[in-house]
């Protein structure tokens, strides 16, 4: 393989060296803690943990190290502060198996600068992902301002943009069935067709799709998101709809679904329900681990 520039060579397809022991495929997501984690969310009375003591606090209350935390819980992306969170990882013998992203910029809209700040946006990240040690990260797709249809093309040739620079930096991007509108699974799949580069792949979440469609709809949804999944999906049992009812994952289908398509990647705990956090987390971990086995 050759060397571009005299720099390192860059590899024609991701190649994660992924665990194999259930427990070690599991991650938890910071965005269920949101109201402990300092930041925004974080709510007045309970503890205050810093993003970069998170892997720590995994590892006293569940036994877990692996961490998928969520760019709203950065309070900096400066060199100095990333390089405090990677100290602090290696403290805590922790990992960071994916970044969940999310910006305002559109990738698809009509409008050029728009799309060219979702494409920088996406990219900063990249680079914060290979500061501490990521493998990937999630970037999410906003609905443009007056146009909620995605545009195929536009999207498509923003990713493929932000892909490359994603492969020069050995880090896969995921795109997760979230906005109905904006990143329906089926949608996804035909836009990682489109794109058609490896180190472009989906994040399966278990509830989401199910939240806003019916049982059918949204099984068929998990089988067209692992077919293109590589790195992370999200483990949720439940979620509230927009009706303000709680939908409920049938956890032995999904994980079916998960094998069928001989996923390796990590199972990132995500609950995303009313109720302790701390609990649900540990029930899931339990869960998952067994059908992982």
């Amino acid at each position: 393989m050759e060397f571009p520039s005299g720099g390192p060579a860059i590899s024609t397809i991701p190649s994660v060296k992924f665990p194999t022991a259930p427990r070690d495929r599991v991650a938890v997501a910071s965005y269920p803690f949101r109201e402990f984690i300092v930041g925004t969310d974080h709510k007045n009375g309970n503890p205050a943990i810093e993003l970069k003591d998170f892997a720590g606090h995994l590892s006293e209350k569940f036994g877990v190290r692996k961490i998928e935390p969520w760019s709203a819980h950065f309070p900096s992306i400066n060199p100095n502060y990333l390089g405090q969170l990677r100290t602090a990882l290696d403290r805590a013998r922790g990992t960071v198996v994916n970044i969940a992203v999310d910006g305002n910029h559109c990738p698809y809209a009509s409008d050029r600068a728009e799309r060219d700040q979702a494409i920088a946006f996406s990219k900063k990240w990249i680079d914060v992902a290979v500061a501490i040690g990521s493998p990937s990260v999630r970037t999410n797709i906003p609905i443009a301002k007056g146009d909620a249809k995605p545009n195929l093309q536009y999207l498509a040739d923003s990713l493929r943009n932000v892909v490359e620079h994603a492969a020069a930096k050995a880090t896969v991007v995921h795109l997760e069935n979230d906005n109905p509108l904006s990143e329906d699974p089926f949608f996804l799949a035909q836009l990682v067709e489109q794109v058609g580069s490896p180190w472009l792949r989906l994040l399966p979440d278990f509830c989401n799709t199910l939240a806003a469609h019916d049982e059918d709809y949204a099984y068929r949804a998990m089988d067209a998101m692992f077919a293109h999944g590589y790195g992370i999906c999200h483990v949720k049992d439940s979620e509230v709809n927009g009706n303000g009812e709680t939908v409920h994952v049938d956890l032995a289908r999904t994980f079916e679904i998960l094998k069928r398509h001989s996923y390796k990647g990590y199972c990132s705990i995500e609950y995303d329900a009313p109720g302790d956090p701390y609990k649900a987390t540990a029930d899931l971990i339990e869960k998952t681990e067994r059908y992982l086995a």
